[in-house]
């Protein structure tokens, strides 16, 4: 067993100041995809899988993500997790 790196980041999908849910889906033909919902507000976004040889094919810049996917995620507002200096502010 690899041991994590502490050092690592990964990405943490919040809405309305919490952590959404992400349930997992296989359909019948075999392709599955996730769907990411705000329990707040019911927000969803639908994430479908691709082969990772598929990245350059959405453009310039294009990044793959490790990405929190939790079925039963904790029911508290999210503390702000990033400090001053520790990461690279939200673009808008």
């Amino acid at each position: 067993m690899v041991a994590d790196d502490e050092s690592s980041k990964m990405w943490v999908p919040v809405c309305c100041h919490r952590v959404m849910r992400c349930n997992l889906f296989r359909q019948a033909n075999g392709p599955a995809y996730a769907i990411l919902v705000c329990t707040s507000c019911n927000k969803s976004i639908a994430l479908e899988q691709e082969p990772l040889a598929a990245k350059d094919t959405f453009g310039e810049g294009s990044n793959v993500l490790n990405l929190l996917g939790s079925p039963k995620p904790p029911r508290r507002d999210r503390r702000n997790p990033v400090s001053e200096g520790d990461d690279e502010p939200t673009l808008v």
